[in-house]
Protein backbone atom coordinates (compact mmCIF):
# COMPACT_ATOMS: atom_id res chain seq x y z
CA UNK A 1 0.00 0.00 0.00
CA UNK A 2 1.46 3.68 -1.02
CA UNK A 3 2.81 5.61 2.17
CA UNK A 4 0.33 9.16 2.13
CA UNK A 5 2.23 12.13 4.06
CA UNK A 6 0.88 15.00 2.31
CA UNK A 7 -3.25 15.78 2.98
CA UNK A 8 -4.59 15.66 -0.61
CA UNK A 9 -6.93 13.18 -2.64
CA UNK A 10 -5.01 10.20 -4.66
CA UNK A 11 -6.08 8.13 -7.06
CA UNK A 12 -5.19 4.69 -7.76
CA UNK A 13 -5.83 2.78 -10.47
CA UNK A 14 -6.43 -1.34 -9.73
CA UNK A 15 -6.26 -3.96 -12.24
CA UNK A 16 -9.00 -6.33 -12.59
CA UNK A 17 -8.63 -8.16 -15.41
CA UNK A 18 -6.21 -11.40 -15.46
CA UNK A 19 -3.18 -11.47 -17.85
CA UNK A 20 -3.54 -12.74 -21.08
CA UNK A 21 -1.98 -15.54 -23.64
CA UNK A 22 -0.90 -14.65 -26.69
CA UNK A 23 -0.75 -17.69 -29.36
CA UNK A 24 1.96 -17.98 -30.53
CA UNK A 25 3.65 -18.51 -34.23
CA UNK A 26 2.52 -22.33 -35.21
CA UNK A 27 4.39 -22.52 -39.20
CA UNK A 28 7.21 -21.21 -38.68
CA UNK A 29 9.50 -23.70 -40.99
CA UNK A 30 13.39 -23.46 -40.69
CA UNK A 31 14.97 -24.94 -43.82
CA UNK A 32 18.46 -26.78 -43.76
CA UNK A 33 20.90 -26.80 -46.76
CA UNK A 34 23.28 -25.24 -49.18
CA UNK A 35 22.82 -22.30 -50.91
CA UNK A 36 24.94 -20.05 -53.51
CA UNK A 37 25.76 -17.54 -50.83
CA UNK A 38 24.96 -16.59 -47.05
CA UNK A 39 25.67 -12.58 -47.28
CA UNK A 40 23.39 -10.28 -45.15
CA UNK A 41 24.25 -6.69 -45.12
CA UNK A 42 27.62 -7.32 -46.15
CA UNK A 43 28.20 -9.81 -43.27
CA UNK A 44 28.44 -13.41 -43.82
CA UNK A 45 25.45 -15.29 -41.90
CA UNK A 46 26.40 -19.01 -42.63
CA UNK A 47 26.06 -21.48 -40.14
CA UNK A 48 23.18 -18.90 -39.05
CA UNK A 49 19.88 -18.82 -38.55
CA UNK A 50 18.40 -16.33 -40.76
CA UNK A 51 14.49 -14.85 -40.85
CA UNK A 52 13.07 -14.37 -43.98
CA UNK A 53 9.96 -13.62 -44.74
CA UNK A 54 9.57 -13.52 -48.86
CA UNK A 55 11.58 -15.11 -51.82
CA UNK A 56 12.92 -12.21 -53.04
CA UNK A 57 14.30 -11.87 -49.35
CA UNK A 58 15.92 -15.09 -49.94
CA UNK A 59 17.32 -14.44 -53.33
CA UNK A 60 18.87 -11.02 -51.71
CA UNK A 61 20.72 -12.71 -48.99
CA UNK A 62 21.32 -16.41 -50.50
CA UNK A 63 21.72 -16.09 -54.03
CA UNK A 64 20.04 -17.59 -56.81
CA UNK A 65 19.27 -21.52 -57.70
CA UNK A 66 22.79 -24.09 -58.90
CA UNK A 67 22.31 -23.78 -62.89
CA UNK A 68 20.79 -26.95 -64.43
CA UNK A 69 22.72 -28.43 -67.96
CA UNK A 70 20.48 -29.41 -70.56
CA UNK A 71 21.99 -31.74 -74.17
CA UNK A 72 19.57 -31.06 -76.75
CA UNK A 73 19.09 -33.07 -80.14
CA UNK A 74 18.43 -31.59 -83.60
CA UNK A 75 18.43 -33.72 -86.42
CA UNK A 76 19.09 -31.93 -90.04
CA UNK A 77 16.93 -29.43 -90.12
CA UNK A 78 17.38 -28.46 -86.82
CA UNK A 79 14.33 -29.94 -85.57
CA UNK A 80 14.30 -30.71 -81.94
CA UNK A 81 14.49 -34.61 -81.42
CA UNK A 82 15.92 -34.84 -77.85
CA UNK A 83 16.09 -33.07 -74.48
CA UNK A 84 17.86 -33.92 -71.51
CA UNK A 85 17.86 -32.32 -68.41
CA UNK A 86 21.05 -33.15 -65.64
CA UNK A 87 18.99 -32.10 -62.40
CA UNK A 88 21.21 -29.63 -59.88
CA UNK A 89 22.36 -31.16 -56.69
CA UNK A 90 21.36 -28.26 -54.70
CA UNK A 91 17.71 -27.38 -54.85
CA UNK A 92 16.96 -25.45 -51.94
CA UNK A 93 16.27 -22.47 -53.96
CA UNK A 94 13.69 -24.42 -55.56
CA UNK A 95 11.73 -25.69 -52.30
CA UNK A 96 11.86 -21.74 -51.02
CA UNK A 97 9.91 -21.41 -54.05
CA UNK A 98 7.29 -24.01 -53.92
CA UNK A 99 6.98 -23.15 -49.86
CA UNK A 100 6.25 -19.59 -50.69
CA UNK A 101 4.01 -20.34 -53.89
CA UNK A 102 1.75 -22.30 -51.63
CA UNK A 103 0.87 -19.81 -48.67
CA UNK A 104 3.98 -19.71 -46.77
CA UNK A 105 4.94 -17.04 -44.68
CA UNK A 106 8.09 -16.08 -42.35
CA UNK A 107 10.28 -18.52 -41.92
CA UNK A 108 14.21 -19.48 -40.98
CA UNK A 109 16.93 -20.51 -43.55
CA UNK A 110 20.29 -21.62 -42.19
CA UNK A 111 23.01 -22.10 -44.80
CA UNK A 112 25.83 -24.68 -43.79
CA UNK A 113 27.35 -24.82 -47.04
CA UNK A 114 27.87 -23.61 -50.74
CA UNK A 115 27.23 -25.34 -54.27
CA UNK A 116 30.61 -26.46 -54.70
CA UNK A 117 30.42 -28.39 -50.55
CA UNK A 118 29.33 -32.24 -50.60
CA UNK A 119 26.64 -33.38 -48.82
CA UNK A 120 27.86 -34.49 -45.52
CA UNK A 121 25.71 -35.89 -42.57
CA UNK A 122 28.03 -33.82 -40.27
CA UNK A 123 27.05 -30.48 -42.06
CA UNK A 124 22.96 -31.48 -41.51
CA UNK A 125 23.92 -32.29 -37.56
CA UNK A 126 25.66 -29.26 -37.48
CA UNK A 127 22.37 -27.11 -39.02
CA UNK A 128 20.27 -28.97 -36.50
CA UNK A 129 22.50 -27.93 -33.50
CA UNK A 130 22.17 -24.14 -34.75
CA UNK A 131 17.83 -24.30 -34.92
CA UNK A 132 17.91 -26.01 -31.22
CA UNK A 133 19.46 -22.66 -30.28
CA UNK A 134 16.59 -20.97 -31.92
CA UNK A 135 13.19 -20.62 -30.07
CA UNK A 136 10.64 -19.50 -32.95
CA UNK A 137 10.97 -21.85 -35.69
CA UNK A 138 8.13 -24.10 -34.88
CA UNK A 139 8.51 -26.86 -37.85
CA UNK A 140 11.55 -28.75 -39.09
CA UNK A 141 12.70 -29.04 -42.89
CA UNK A 142 14.96 -31.81 -44.24
CA UNK A 143 14.15 -32.19 -47.93
CA UNK A 144 17.67 -31.44 -48.74
CA UNK A 145 18.62 -33.90 -46.50
CA UNK A 146 16.88 -36.48 -48.26
CA UNK A 147 20.01 -36.26 -50.76
CA UNK A 148 21.90 -38.57 -48.63
CA UNK A 149 22.16 -41.99 -48.28
CA UNK A 150 19.47 -43.84 -46.60
CA UNK A 151 21.00 -44.59 -43.23
CA UNK A 152 22.59 -40.93 -42.85
CA UNK A 153 19.35 -39.17 -43.74
CA UNK A 154 17.60 -41.79 -41.33
CA UNK A 155 19.86 -40.88 -38.91
CA UNK A 156 19.10 -37.16 -39.11
CA UNK A 157 15.32 -37.50 -38.94
CA UNK A 158 16.27 -39.41 -36.20
CA UNK A 159 17.99 -36.60 -34.62
CA UNK A 160 15.21 -34.01 -35.59
CA UNK A 161 12.72 -35.87 -34.34
CA UNK A 162 14.35 -35.92 -30.77
CA UNK A 163 14.93 -32.18 -30.67
CA UNK A 164 11.40 -31.68 -31.01
CA UNK A 165 11.03 -34.27 -28.40
CA UNK A 166 13.41 -32.12 -26.17
CA UNK A 167 12.14 -28.45 -26.46
CA UNK A 168 8.55 -29.65 -26.93
CA UNK A 169 7.78 -26.46 -29.58
CA UNK A 170 8.12 -27.94 -33.09
CA UNK A 171 7.25 -30.98 -35.16
CA UNK A 172 9.23 -32.43 -38.32
CA UNK A 173 7.89 -32.58 -41.96
CA UNK A 174 10.33 -35.78 -43.07
CA UNK A 175 9.62 -37.08 -47.09
CA UNK A 176 10.33 -40.40 -47.94
CA UNK A 177 13.61 -41.05 -50.19
CA UNK A 178 12.27 -41.61 -54.41
CA UNK A 179 13.73 -45.18 -54.73
CA UNK A 180 11.56 -45.94 -51.15
CA UNK A 181 8.96 -47.30 -53.09
CA UNK A 182 6.24 -48.05 -50.33
CA UNK A 183 8.36 -46.39 -47.42
CA UNK A 184 9.32 -49.81 -46.16
CA UNK A 185 13.13 -48.73 -45.61
CA UNK A 186 11.90 -45.88 -43.87
CA UNK A 187 9.78 -47.67 -41.57
CA UNK A 188 12.69 -50.05 -40.81
CA UNK A 189 15.08 -47.60 -39.88
CA UNK A 190 13.39 -44.62 -38.31
CA UNK A 191 13.17 -46.58 -34.71
CA UNK A 192 10.39 -46.26 -32.50
CA UNK A 193 11.23 -42.62 -30.47
CA UNK A 194 9.47 -39.74 -30.48
CA UNK A 195 7.30 -40.32 -33.67
CA UNK A 196 4.41 -38.49 -32.14
CA UNK A 197 6.88 -35.48 -33.39
CA UNK A 198 7.02 -35.95 -36.93
CA UNK A 199 5.00 -37.13 -39.94
CA UNK A 200 6.24 -38.43 -43.39
CA UNK A 201 5.04 -37.57 -46.72
CA UNK A 202 5.08 -39.18 -50.32
CA UNK A 203 5.43 -39.13 -53.51
CA UNK A 204 8.12 -36.75 -54.67
CA UNK A 205 5.85 -34.28 -56.85
CA UNK A 206 6.34 -33.07 -60.67
CA UNK A 207 6.18 -29.22 -60.08
CA UNK A 208 5.85 -26.52 -62.60
CA UNK A 209 9.16 -24.58 -61.60
CA UNK A 210 11.41 -24.08 -64.53
CA UNK A 211 15.19 -24.99 -64.41
CA UNK A 212 17.68 -22.20 -63.99
CA UNK A 213 20.03 -22.42 -66.44
CA UNK A 214 22.79 -20.31 -68.42
CA UNK A 215 23.02 -20.71 -72.06
CA UNK A 216 26.23 -21.84 -71.98
CA UNK A 217 25.26 -24.73 -70.29
CA UNK A 218 22.82 -25.87 -73.38
CA UNK A 219 25.08 -28.19 -75.50
CA UNK A 220 23.22 -29.00 -79.17
CA UNK A 221 24.01 -32.15 -80.86
CA UNK A 222 23.02 -33.34 -84.37
CA UNK A 223 21.30 -36.42 -83.09
CA UNK A 224 21.84 -38.44 -86.43
CA UNK A 225 25.53 -37.21 -87.04
CA UNK A 226 28.31 -40.07 -87.85
CA UNK A 227 31.23 -37.56 -88.77
CA UNK A 228 34.43 -37.14 -86.89
CA UNK A 229 33.84 -33.21 -87.65
CA UNK A 230 34.05 -30.79 -84.80
CA UNK A 231 33.13 -27.04 -84.48
CA UNK A 232 35.20 -24.24 -83.37
CA UNK A 233 34.41 -21.03 -83.32
CA UNK A 234 34.99 -16.87 -82.04
CA UNK A 235 33.26 -13.94 -81.62
CA UNK A 236 35.10 -10.74 -82.98
CA UNK A 237 33.91 -7.57 -83.39
CA UNK A 238 30.45 -8.26 -83.96
CA UNK A 239 30.93 -11.04 -86.64
CA UNK A 240 31.33 -14.98 -85.73
CA UNK A 241 34.29 -16.80 -87.57
CA UNK A 242 33.80 -20.97 -87.59
CA UNK A 243 35.53 -24.28 -88.55
CA UNK A 244 34.07 -27.22 -89.30
CA UNK A 245 36.97 -29.93 -89.53
CA UNK A 246 38.48 -32.40 -88.37
CA UNK A 247 38.41 -33.10 -84.67
CA UNK A 248 42.68 -32.88 -84.10
CA UNK A 249 42.08 -29.41 -86.22
CA UNK A 250 43.31 -26.42 -84.56
CA UNK A 251 41.89 -23.44 -86.82
CA UNK A 252 43.21 -20.29 -86.33
CA UNK A 253 42.43 -16.39 -88.10
CA UNK A 254 44.26 -13.54 -88.18
CA UNK A 255 43.05 -10.00 -89.60
CA UNK A 256 45.74 -7.59 -91.22
CA UNK A 257 45.93 -4.50 -92.42
CA UNK A 258 47.30 -3.66 -95.89
CA UNK A 259 47.93 -1.37 -99.23
CA UNK A 260 45.44 -2.89 -101.29
CA UNK A 261 41.30 -1.05 -101.68
CA UNK A 262 39.66 -4.21 -101.18
CA UNK A 263 39.41 -7.03 -98.10
CA UNK A 264 41.28 -10.22 -99.18
CA UNK A 265 40.90 -13.65 -98.06
CA UNK A 266 42.98 -16.80 -97.95
CA UNK A 267 43.23 -19.75 -96.10
CA UNK A 268 46.73 -21.89 -95.68
CA UNK A 269 47.41 -25.61 -95.14
CA UNK A 270 47.54 -25.17 -91.66
CA UNK A 271 44.18 -23.91 -91.43
CA UNK A 272 44.88 -20.36 -91.11
CA UNK A 273 41.95 -17.98 -92.34
CA UNK A 274 43.81 -14.61 -92.87
CA UNK A 275 42.18 -11.10 -93.78
CA UNK A 276 44.03 -8.75 -95.31
CA UNK A 277 43.71 -4.89 -96.48
CA UNK A 278 41.30 -4.49 -93.72
CA UNK A 279 41.68 -0.21 -93.09
CA UNK A 280 43.25 1.04 -89.48
CA UNK A 281 39.85 2.65 -88.92
CA UNK A 282 37.86 -1.01 -89.60
CA UNK A 283 35.70 -2.20 -91.75
CA UNK A 284 31.68 -2.51 -91.39
CA UNK A 285 30.51 -6.29 -90.94
CA UNK A 286 28.29 -6.14 -93.84
CA UNK A 287 31.18 -5.02 -96.32
CA UNK A 288 33.21 -7.77 -94.50
CA UNK A 289 30.60 -10.36 -95.57
CA UNK A 290 29.63 -9.00 -98.86
CA UNK A 291 33.55 -9.47 -99.51
CA UNK A 292 33.61 -13.34 -98.24
CA UNK A 293 30.70 -13.84 -100.19
CA UNK A 294 32.33 -13.73 -103.28
CA UNK A 295 35.50 -15.45 -101.74
CA UNK A 296 35.68 -19.59 -103.37
CA UNK A 297 38.12 -20.90 -101.44
CA UNK A 298 36.52 -20.86 -97.99
CA UNK A 299 37.60 -24.81 -96.96
CA UNK A 300 35.86 -25.39 -93.90
CA UNK A 301 35.25 -21.60 -92.30
CA UNK A 302 32.49 -19.52 -92.47
CA UNK A 303 31.54 -16.21 -91.09
CA UNK A 304 28.62 -14.42 -90.01
CA UNK A 305 27.36 -11.34 -89.01
CA UNK A 306 26.27 -11.33 -85.30
CA UNK A 307 26.14 -7.29 -84.85
CA UNK A 308 25.13 -5.31 -87.99
CA UNK A 309 26.37 -2.02 -87.55
CA UNK A 310 29.73 -3.23 -86.41
CA UNK A 311 33.31 -2.47 -87.54
CA UNK A 312 35.68 -5.39 -87.90
CA UNK A 313 39.19 -4.41 -86.93
CA UNK A 314 42.60 -5.93 -87.42
CA UNK A 315 43.82 -8.41 -84.35
CA UNK A 316 46.76 -8.17 -82.90
CA UNK A 317 50.17 -10.69 -83.22
CA UNK A 318 51.75 -11.92 -85.55
CA UNK A 319 50.91 -15.72 -85.29
CA UNK A 320 46.96 -15.89 -85.87
CA UNK A 321 44.60 -16.41 -83.14
CA UNK A 322 43.42 -20.09 -81.96
CA UNK A 323 39.23 -20.20 -82.90
CA UNK A 324 38.42 -20.69 -78.53
CA UNK A 325 35.95 -23.04 -78.52
CA UNK A 326 36.10 -26.39 -79.66
CA UNK A 327 32.68 -27.23 -78.58
CA UNK A 328 32.38 -30.94 -78.92
CA UNK A 329 31.25 -33.59 -81.79
CA UNK A 330 29.31 -32.35 -84.29
CA UNK A 331 27.83 -29.97 -81.21
CA UNK A 332 27.36 -26.75 -80.35
CA UNK A 333 26.39 -23.94 -77.19
CA UNK A 334 23.13 -22.30 -77.38
CA UNK A 335 25.36 -19.15 -76.32
CA UNK A 336 26.55 -19.69 -79.88
CA UNK A 337 23.52 -19.38 -82.20
CA UNK A 338 21.44 -16.29 -80.00
CA UNK A 339 19.46 -14.57 -82.41
CA UNK A 340 18.70 -17.25 -84.67
CA UNK A 341 15.50 -19.40 -85.04
CA UNK A 342 17.24 -22.37 -83.76
CA UNK A 343 17.88 -20.34 -80.18
CA UNK A 344 14.02 -19.59 -79.88
CA UNK A 345 12.60 -22.81 -80.89
CA UNK A 346 15.06 -24.22 -77.69
CA UNK A 347 14.83 -21.55 -75.56
CA UNK A 348 10.91 -22.42 -76.07
CA UNK A 349 11.83 -26.30 -75.39
CA UNK A 350 13.50 -25.49 -72.48
CA UNK A 351 10.43 -23.76 -70.70
CA UNK A 352 8.52 -27.05 -70.92
CA UNK A 353 11.26 -28.60 -68.67
CA UNK A 354 10.28 -28.74 -64.78
CA UNK A 355 12.16 -30.00 -61.70
CA UNK A 356 10.88 -32.78 -59.57
CA UNK A 357 10.97 -31.96 -55.72
CA UNK A 358 9.95 -33.63 -52.16
CA UNK A 359 6.88 -32.86 -50.87
CA UNK A 360 7.69 -31.46 -47.43
CA UNK A 361 8.09 -27.98 -49.14
CA UNK A 362 4.63 -27.51 -50.32
CA UNK A 363 3.61 -29.39 -47.45
CA UNK A 364 4.88 -26.75 -45.32
CA UNK A 365 2.86 -23.98 -47.11
CA UNK A 366 -0.10 -25.86 -46.60
CA UNK A 367 0.60 -25.76 -42.91
CA UNK A 368 0.55 -22.31 -43.23
CA UNK A 369 -2.15 -21.45 -44.82
CA UNK A 370 -4.89 -23.83 -42.94
CA UNK A 371 -3.44 -22.37 -40.00
CA UNK A 372 -3.58 -19.37 -40.92
CA UNK A 373 -6.91 -19.62 -42.81
CA UNK A 374 -8.66 -22.45 -40.29
CA UNK A 375 -6.50 -22.57 -37.48
CA UNK A 376 -3.73 -25.56 -36.39
CA UNK A 377 -6.63 -27.22 -34.87
CA UNK A 378 -7.73 -28.32 -38.84
CA UNK A 379 -6.04 -31.04 -40.27
CA UNK A 380 -3.65 -30.07 -42.84
CA UNK A 381 -5.24 -32.07 -45.99
CA UNK A 382 -8.04 -32.20 -47.92
CA UNK A 383 -6.07 -29.04 -49.31
CA UNK A 384 -4.92 -29.30 -53.03
CA UNK A 385 -1.17 -28.26 -53.63
CA UNK A 386 -0.11 -25.27 -55.99
CA UNK A 387 2.91 -25.45 -58.84
CA UNK A 388 2.62 -28.80 -59.35
CA UNK A 389 1.74 -31.05 -61.97
CA UNK A 390 1.18 -34.02 -60.23
CA UNK A 391 3.05 -36.60 -57.94
CA UNK A 392 5.61 -38.65 -59.92
CA UNK A 393 3.66 -42.14 -59.06
CA UNK A 394 0.40 -42.66 -58.84
CA UNK A 395 -1.18 -43.94 -54.97
CA UNK A 396 -4.87 -45.43 -55.40
CA UNK A 397 -6.82 -46.16 -52.62
CA UNK A 398 -5.36 -49.96 -52.08
CA UNK A 399 -2.16 -48.52 -51.95
CA UNK A 400 -2.95 -45.87 -49.16
CA UNK A 401 -4.63 -48.68 -47.10
CA UNK A 402 -0.82 -49.63 -46.62
CA UNK A 403 0.56 -46.62 -45.97
CA UNK A 404 -1.64 -44.87 -43.83
CA UNK A 405 -2.19 -48.03 -41.23
CA UNK A 406 0.67 -50.22 -40.53
CA UNK A 407 0.05 -52.93 -38.44
CA UNK A 408 3.53 -54.20 -37.92
CA UNK A 409 5.13 -51.07 -36.37
CA UNK A 410 1.93 -48.24 -36.79
CA UNK A 411 4.45 -45.85 -38.72
CA UNK A 412 1.91 -44.15 -41.16
CA UNK A 413 3.20 -42.34 -43.78
CA UNK A 414 0.59 -39.55 -45.40
CA UNK A 415 0.17 -39.52 -49.31
CA UNK A 416 -0.02 -36.61 -51.93
CA UNK A 417 -2.87 -38.34 -54.44
CA UNK A 418 -4.37 -36.67 -57.53
CA UNK A 419 -7.32 -36.67 -58.27
CA UNK A 420 -9.44 -35.69 -61.22
CA UNK A 421 -11.36 -32.31 -61.06
CA UNK A 422 -9.75 -31.42 -58.15
CA UNK A 423 -5.73 -31.80 -58.65
CA UNK A 424 -3.28 -33.20 -56.53
CA UNK A 425 -4.30 -33.34 -52.92
CA UNK A 426 -2.63 -33.76 -49.51
CA UNK A 427 -4.48 -36.89 -48.39
CA UNK A 428 -3.41 -37.88 -45.15
CA UNK A 429 -3.02 -36.49 -41.50
CA UNK A 430 -1.41 -38.53 -39.60
CA UNK A 431 1.59 -38.62 -37.03
CA UNK A 432 4.47 -41.31 -37.45
CA UNK A 433 2.42 -42.58 -34.22
CA UNK A 434 -0.24 -44.12 -36.30
CA UNK A 435 -1.65 -46.20 -33.68
CA UNK A 436 -1.61 -44.48 -31.12
CA UNK A 437 -4.71 -42.86 -29.90
CA UNK A 438 -3.95 -39.84 -27.99
CA UNK A 439 -1.12 -38.67 -30.98
CA UNK A 440 -2.39 -40.40 -34.06
CA UNK A 441 -2.70 -36.54 -35.52
CA UNK A 442 -1.06 -34.25 -37.19
CA UNK A 443 -3.24 -31.43 -36.07
CA UNK A 444 -3.86 -32.70 -32.47
CA UNK A 445 -0.16 -32.72 -32.17
CA UNK A 446 0.37 -29.35 -32.77
CA UNK A 447 -2.93 -27.55 -31.07
CA UNK A 448 -1.04 -29.17 -28.02
CA UNK A 449 2.16 -27.67 -28.87
CA UNK A 450 0.87 -24.52 -29.92
CA UNK A 451 -1.18 -24.39 -26.23
CA UNK A 452 1.40 -25.83 -24.21
CA UNK A 453 4.15 -22.94 -25.64
CA UNK A 454 1.69 -19.98 -25.88
CA UNK A 455 1.07 -20.82 -21.66
CA UNK A 456 4.51 -21.51 -20.66
CA UNK A 457 5.22 -17.80 -22.11
CA UNK A 458 2.94 -16.42 -20.83
CA UNK A 459 2.76 -18.07 -17.20
CA UNK A 460 6.50 -15.79 -16.51
CA UNK A 461 4.84 -13.22 -14.90
CA UNK A 462 4.25 -15.60 -11.94
CA UNK A 463 7.92 -16.52 -11.76
CA UNK A 464 9.18 -15.41 -7.94
CA UNK A 465 5.23 -14.34 -7.36
CA UNK A 466 3.63 -15.50 -3.62
CA UNK A 467 2.58 -18.79 -4.42
CA UNK A 468 -0.68 -18.50 -3.03
CA UNK A 469 -4.55 -18.22 -3.67
CA UNK A 470 -3.98 -14.85 -5.56
CA UNK A 471 -1.09 -15.83 -7.86
CA UNK A 472 -2.99 -19.12 -8.60
CA UNK A 473 -6.30 -17.33 -9.43
CA UNK A 474 -4.45 -14.97 -11.96
CA UNK A 475 -2.93 -17.52 -13.79
CA UNK A 476 -6.21 -19.75 -13.62
CA UNK A 477 -8.24 -17.32 -14.87
CA UNK A 478 -5.46 -16.37 -18.04
CA UNK A 479 -5.28 -20.25 -19.23
CA UNK A 480 -9.23 -20.18 -18.94
CA UNK A 481 -9.88 -17.59 -20.81
CA UNK A 482 -7.03 -18.55 -23.63
CA UNK A 483 -8.67 -21.92 -23.67
CA UNK A 484 -12.31 -20.29 -24.00
CA UNK A 485 -10.91 -18.34 -27.12
CA UNK A 486 -9.77 -21.58 -28.63
CA UNK A 487 -12.86 -23.42 -28.43
CA UNK A 488 -15.31 -20.47 -29.53
CA UNK A 489 -12.65 -21.02 -32.53
CA UNK A 490 -13.67 -24.65 -33.11
CA UNK A 491 -10.53 -26.04 -31.65
CA UNK A 492 -11.85 -28.12 -28.88
CA UNK A 493 -14.86 -30.35 -28.68
CA UNK A 494 -17.49 -30.68 -25.78
CA UNK A 495 -21.09 -28.26 -26.09
CA UNK A 496 -20.33 -26.74 -22.82
CA UNK A 497 -16.51 -25.27 -21.78
CA UNK A 498 -16.81 -27.49 -19.26
CA UNK A 499 -16.70 -30.65 -21.64
CA UNK A 500 -13.79 -29.09 -23.77
CA UNK A 501 -11.62 -27.67 -21.14
CA UNK A 502 -10.44 -28.16 -17.12
CA UNK A 503 -8.21 -25.93 -15.48
CA UNK A 504 -7.32 -26.64 -11.79
CA UNK A 505 -4.38 -24.96 -9.18
CA UNK A 506 -4.26 -25.05 -5.55
CA UNK A 507 -3.43 -26.37 -2.32
CA UNK A 508 -5.36 -29.50 -2.21
CA UNK A 509 -6.28 -30.36 -5.82
CA UNK A 510 -2.86 -30.12 -7.68
CA UNK A 511 -0.04 -29.24 -4.66
CA UNK A 512 0.50 -30.09 -1.35
CA UNK A 513 1.80 -28.21 1.32
CA UNK A 514 5.26 -29.91 0.57
CA UNK A 515 4.59 -28.09 -3.03
CA UNK A 516 4.49 -24.47 -1.59
CA UNK A 517 7.03 -24.87 0.44
CA UNK A 518 9.31 -26.45 -2.27
CA UNK A 519 8.18 -23.37 -4.57
CA UNK A 520 5.81 -25.15 -7.19
CA UNK A 521 3.40 -24.32 -8.68
CA UNK A 522 1.53 -27.02 -10.29
CA UNK A 523 -1.00 -26.24 -12.67
CA UNK A 524 -3.16 -29.02 -14.10
CA UNK A 525 -4.81 -28.52 -17.83
CA UNK A 526 -6.95 -30.85 -19.52
CA UNK A 527 -8.04 -30.10 -23.16
CA UNK A 528 -10.73 -31.97 -25.73
CA UNK A 529 -8.90 -31.75 -28.76
CA UNK A 530 -10.73 -31.67 -32.25
CA UNK A 531 -9.95 -34.80 -33.56
CA UNK A 532 -10.17 -35.09 -37.70
CA UNK A 533 -13.50 -37.09 -39.30
CA UNK A 534 -10.94 -39.71 -41.33
CA UNK A 535 -13.44 -41.97 -42.05
CA UNK A 536 -16.62 -41.12 -42.96
CA UNK A 537 -19.20 -44.22 -43.14
CA UNK A 538 -22.69 -43.70 -44.83
CA UNK A 539 -24.82 -46.79 -44.75
CA UNK A 540 -27.44 -46.92 -46.62
CA UNK A 541 -30.24 -50.06 -46.66
CA UNK A 542 -33.22 -50.65 -49.16
CA UNK A 543 -36.73 -48.99 -47.50
CA UNK A 544 -39.55 -51.70 -48.60
CA UNK A 545 -42.51 -50.07 -49.65
CA UNK A 546 -45.37 -49.91 -48.14
CA UNK A 547 -49.10 -50.70 -48.94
Amino acid sequence: MSSFLTPDVYTEEVPVLPQSIAGVSTAVPAFIGFTEKAVKDGKSVSDMAVRISTFLEFKEIFGGAQKTAFEVLIDDDEQIQKVTATPPKNTLYYALDLYFKNGGGDCYLISVGSFEDNYTKDAFEKGLQILSKEDEPTLIMLSEAAKLSENDYHDICQQALAQCANLKDRFCIMDIKRNDEGANGFRNSIGTNNLKYGAAYMPYLHTTLNFIYDDEDVQISNAFSTSDSALFEVVHDGIRITYTGGVSDTPKFRINGGSGDTVEFSVSTSKLLTISNVPTEGISASDLLTAWNAFDGKADFDIEILEANSSVTQTSGTGGNELAKQIGEGSFTLESREGTALYSKVKTELAKETIILPPSAAVAGVYATTDRERGVWKAPANVSINSVIGPIQKISSADQERLNVDTTAGKSINAIRSFVGKGTMVWGARTLAGNDNEWRYVSVRRLFNMIEESTKKASHFAVFESNDATTWLKVKAMIESFLYGIWQQGGLVGSTEEQAYFVNVGLGKTMTQQDILEGRMIVEIGIAAARPAEFIILKFSHKLQEV
